[in-house]
């Protein structure tokens, strides 16, 4: 049971990641035109865990329907429980006749260390076969039954679909309310939204650390009478903040290395914008690219030797690749007058960037093997690309209208969901897994 999946004025800066805000509102604007019908009984439980399971079961359902490759089932029959039959008998046909060709069947009980612990297993209704299933222990909070929910959820989604989960990640963005910037953090279902930073100036760039501990980004914060771009490092969990690069000029587009222990970042102290590569603590600073043009946008490759970056040396924004030790760089994109912001997919295979097409800013995605280019997005103002975990989709943002919202799309372009924040703009997004 498999289908190719697609998928400056500092106001306050808050220790840890603390004081939510509204939840992000999830469209689904695409589906695969093929949906595995999946049917998920709610979770049994005692009374004392009757809530977290409720959330359980409601957040396995909204993740699995918004990937847009699985439909939810609701049977209308009795809801079948883990106590109730062995999962070696014959699988509930009732469940067959109503379409559902998997089925969810879960449990949450209380355990002796007063966590609460939920199982469940995941059966494949037209084999009477189960594809397996987890017992998950974690402290009774509505927190931890949505992590739990997530976790479950990605076991669900490769079983189905043969492709890793992408519900148990993080979402950075930039949230702006009239005249105050905010640094959003949240699951990958815009829900449990936490302010990592407020400032009246505005911050981009954002960046995960491998590891999903820290942040890198780009703030524009009043210092000796004047706003200028500097390179912070934020580590989410002190709300601890390290500058990386304040030198003179513009300090901007920091990336990490696949190790975490170093980031590119494009400084213009010496003319024209050029790359750098800098430790995270800030020292052993280095210069990489030597052009006379604007270098700019780096992304390192998943094995660390080569970056990718953005430079108008041969007459207009186009993507180039060069090692880290420097060298010749060599023209990566030859399609229209404009590519840039690139951006590596974890597992090195994809790259998405920023392509202008009949006056149109559109997101593009080229397979590097076959260097096989596929417009993904429709524009007309879509920027900042950034992969999830499991390379198989792109959230970016995207302009609808007059506001600005984020957008998600499979790697394929076929699937879709748009995240908006009601009575705010929302770009910039940088999506990360899980610390």
């Amino acid at each position: 049971m498999k289908i190719a999946a697609a998928f400056g004025c500092l106001l306050s800066l808050i220790a840890g990641v603390a004081q939510a805000q509204a939840p992000l509102r999830i469209d689904i604007t695409g589906v695969g035109s093929r949906q595995i019908p999946v049917a998920v009984a709610p979770f049994d439980a005692p009374e004392p865990a009757r809530n977290f399971s409720r959330t359980i079961t409601d957040v396995i359902r909204a993740n699995l329907a918004r990937s847009g490759v699985i439909a939810i089932v609701d049977a209308g029959v009795p809801q079948p429980t883990l106590n109730e039959r062995s999962p070696m008998e014959p699988l509930f046909p009732e469940w067959r006749q109503k379409g559902a060709e998997a089925l969810v069947i879960g449990s949450t009980a209380l355990s002796a260390d007063s966590r609460l612990e939920s199982r469940f297993i995941l059966l494949d209704t037209a084999r009477n076969a189960s594809l397996g299933g987890l017992a998950i222990s974690a402290p009774a909070s509505e927190l931890e039954a949505r992590r739990t929910a997530h976790r479950i959820s990605d076991f669900i989604y490769e079983k189905l679909t043969g492709e890793p989960g992408f519900f148990a990640t993080r979402l950075a963005f930039v949230r702006r309310d009239d005249a105050v910037y905010s640094l959003v953090i949240s699951d990958a279902d815009g829900q449990n939204t936490q302010i990592a930073l407020r400032s009246k100036e505005p911050i981009i760039s954002l960046t995960w650390s491998p590891d999903g501990t820290r942040l890198a980004y780009v703030s524009f914060e009043e210092r000796n009478g004047i706003n200028k771009p500097i390179v912070y490092v934020h580590t989410l969990a002190t709300g601890r903040r390290a500058i990386i690069a304040n030198e003179r000029g513009s300090n901007s587009a920091p990336a990490w290395s696949p190790d975490g222990n170093r980031l590119a970042v494009v400084l213009t102290r010496d003319g024209n914008s050029q790359i750098y590569i800098v430790n995270a603590d800030g020292s052993g600073l280095r210069r990489l690219s030597r052009s006379s043009g604007i270098d700019t946008e780096p992304t390192f490759t998943p094995d660390g030797k080569e970056i990718f970056f953005t430079s108008d040396r041969g007459g207009s924004a186009q993507v180039y690749r060069v090692s880290v030790e420097g060298g010749e760089a060599r023209r990566v994109t030859f399609g229209g007058p404009f590519n840039a912001r690139p951006q590596i997919s974890p597992d090195g295979k994809s790259l998405a960037y920023i392509t202008r097409r009949e006056k149109l800013f559109r997101v593009a995605v080229m397979e590097l093997a076959s260097q096989r280019e596929t417009l993904v997005s429709e524009g007309p103002k879509d920027d900042s690309p950034s992969f999830a975990p499991n390379s198989k989709w792109i959230i970016y943002s995207s302009r609808v209208g007059e506001r600005d919202v984020l957008s998600a799309v499979s790697i394929d372009g076929k699937l879709r969901t748009r995240l908006s924040a009601e009575g705010s703009q929302v770009k910039g997004p940088a999506w990360g897994r899980l610390p």
